[in-house]
């Protein structure tokens, strides 16, 4: 049975790494997926997200105080919505409470780091391995093998990888543009996957996109905004407003500024 695990940032990804090597302990029939350990540099991520998301039975989403607004969280929050019912989602509340998250992540079934909420995350995920699940009381034994080494590991996470929270809070519809946006952009290289595969040229695609008065000046500027920090939405803005170019260029574009096509190194992990 295949958990997928969410996060964005150093600390997240710590954490979220921790639960995938935890969770197999405590629950060996499991198939924990993370990307940071199970996803290969170079592949295409919005697809590989979309495939792992097809037998996906729980989604655990990492939050911190510095993620909780991050593009990368916020769009893999909404697939998993769109793939699962609601009460298989959880968020993981790291370093913060209930009440600093707002829709669609505020949603959400909460897990907190302590004994009795993880343990009851745990049960969720057992209840949902059919007969592949343990008796409950073999799961509580298990789980007490293992908590403590959890326990300990989450707190020596906490203390070296501290959080920088410089992010002033956004507002609700800002949070709804940003799925928006990452959503036109899954859909968008969907459509280029389903299109390699009915055979059209990969090379007739990029020259009509090259023919495009100003495609090649809206990426370098696309470029540019993403190297200094801007977000999604600022970006996908400025461009609209800005420049004169169809929606699929545009959709385009800020696939690959997502997807970690337009930096400096093309690493796409590098910038959760």
């Amino acid at each position: 049975m295949k958990i997928f695990i969410s996060w964005s940032g150093e600390r997240s990804r710590k954490i979220a790494e921790l639960l995938h090597e935890w969770i197999k302990c405590v629950l060996q029939a499991s198939k924990p997926w993370v990307s940071s350990k199970d996803i290969e540099r170079g592949s295409l991520w919005f697809t590989e997200i979309n495939e792992q998301l097809v037998d996906t039975t729980v989604g655990i989403i990492c939050i911190t105080q510095g993620n909780k607004n991050k593009p990368w969280i916020l769009f893999e929050a909404g697939a998993l919505a769109r793939g699962l019912s609601a009460n298989r989602v959880c968020t993981f509340l790291i370093d913060l409470e209930p009440s600093d998250l707002v829709d669609p992540l505020a949603q959400f079934n909460h897990t907190f780091p302590n004994r009795t909420s993880v343990l009851a995350l745990v049960k969720t995920i057992n209840n949902s391995m059919k007969e592949n699940q343990l008796d409950n009381g073999i799961l509580e034994k298990v789980f007490n093998t293992y908590w403590g080494q959890f326990e300990t590991d989450f707190n020596e996470i906490l203390k070296q990888y501290p959080e920088n929270i410089t992010e002033a809070p956004r507002s609700e519809q800002d949070i709804l543009l940003e799925i928006l946006n990452s959503t036109r952009g899954l859909e968008r290289r969907l459509r280029l996957v389903e299109n390699e595969a009915s055979g059209k040229p990969k090379k007739a695609r990029e020259s009509e996109l090259n023919s495009l008065h100003g495609y090649h000046a809206a990426r370098e500027l696309a470029y540019a905004l993403a190297k200094a920090g801007t977000r999604l939405y600022d970006i996908y803005t400025t461009l609209k407003d800005n420049l004169n170019l169809p929606n699929y260029a545009l959709d385009q574009i800020m696939t690959d500024v997502a997807a970690g096509s337009i930096t400096d190194n093309n690493s796409i992990e590098d910038n959760r």
